[in-house]
């Protein structure tokens, strides 16, 4: 899985492997920075090439990239927007599933909320990814978040409601269902008790 915090002047990349069991290891990560002296071709051509590097050395199965949202530096979400182009042609040329996480979608995945700071998700990436310090800088742990984000997503929980997400670290147990997929597992949960008939499965 291969996350991308996309950004013209640095652009964060983090590859992970995460198990059947949701075990997640790290396998590479890292910056891609590009000089704001060159032109924005040979910029954007310098991260498509590090993608494209990426892609064939690790051969990961999907691209999770951070989703563009508001700023009020029109320039630098100009860049990001650019990047994220990038990526997602690089991606889909080399036929990969790509996906887009919002920030916020990433920080709930790996810290349990979804306003959590950047010290917060670097230290919470460290212990899923069983590591000896935080990964750095926050743009490779913002990456590697994405990419722990997406190769969470729709996996199983725990009876709580709360996803149950082992990691190399330990058992991190953080809310990753909304108030409805917590009936909905409920509902489903009852079905299995009662032995009823899920419609879903008539054939």
């Amino acid at each position: 899985m291969l996350g991308v915090d996309p950004g013209l002047t640095r652009c964060g990349l983090g590859c992970v492997d995460i198990d059947p069991r949701r075990r997640a290891r790290l396998v590479r990560m890292g910056v891609v920075r590009t000089p704001p002296s060159q032109s924005p071709e040979q910029r954007l051509l310098t991260i498509a090439e590090a993608f494209e590097d990426w892609i064939a050395g690790l051969a990961p199965t999907a691209v999770s990239i951070e989703r563009v949202f508001a700023q009020d530096n029109l320039r630098s979400v100009i860049g990001v927007a650019q990047v994220t182009g990038v990526a997602m042609v690089v991606g889909a040329r080399a036929g990969l599933e790509v996906a887009l996480h919002t920030p916020s979608e990433a920080k709930a995945a790996v810290t349990g909320s979804g306003t959590a700071g950047k010290a917060q998700v670097q230290v919470m990436v460290q212990r899923i990814l069983g590591l000896v310090e935080p990964p750095r800088p926050s743009d490779a742990a913002d990456a590697l978040a994405q990419a722990i984000c997406h190769g969470w997503r729709g996996g199983g929980t725990g009876a709580d409601g709360a996803a149950e997400m082992v990691s190399a670290g330990g058992s991190v147990r953080v809310s990753a269902r909304t108030s409805a997929q917590r009936q909905w597992a409920a509902a489903q949960a009852a079905v299995r008790r009662t032995g009823a008939v899920d419609p879903r499965r008539r054939r």
